[in-house]
């Protein structure tokens, strides 16, 4: 995560949050402090996209594209599965995709195969 993003984030916390028993982060800014919907958080995104004068994505891609972070900075799966809040490791492998040319770096050669 960028360190302008993570800043944001802590300054919500400390200042913009409102005050709840909630595990969530992002709360609704009126009473009833409920978390956000899905919903706004895929308008947001495809809002910003569209001020940005970029091709329009998904809310999940920010879901993707974190694990995929994070994963290249050698975070464990497991942990990454706890962020994403996943019940088994094959769900959190599906984001955390792994880089091909990182895994060319410990695969074995193929028997009888051409070393590349």
């Amino acid at each position: 995560m960028p360190a302008a993003v993570g800043q944001a984030i802590a300054s919500y916390l400390r200042r913009g949050r409102p005050r709840s028993g909630r595990r969530e982060v992002l709360l609704r800014a009126k009473a009833r402090y409920d978390p956000i919907a899905s919903g706004t958080v895929a308008s947001t995104v495809r809002r910003a996209c569209r001020r940005a004068g970029i091709a329009e994505v998904g809310s999940h891609r920010l879901r993707l594209t974190a694990a995929c972070e994070v994963v290249k900075a050698n975070v464990p799966l497991y942990r990454i599965g706890q962020v994403l809040r996943h019940r088994s490791l094959q769900s959190t492998a599906i984001y955390a995709r792994v880089d091909v040319e990182r895994l060319r770096l410990v695969a074995a050669p193929w028997p009888g195969g051409a070393r590349r």
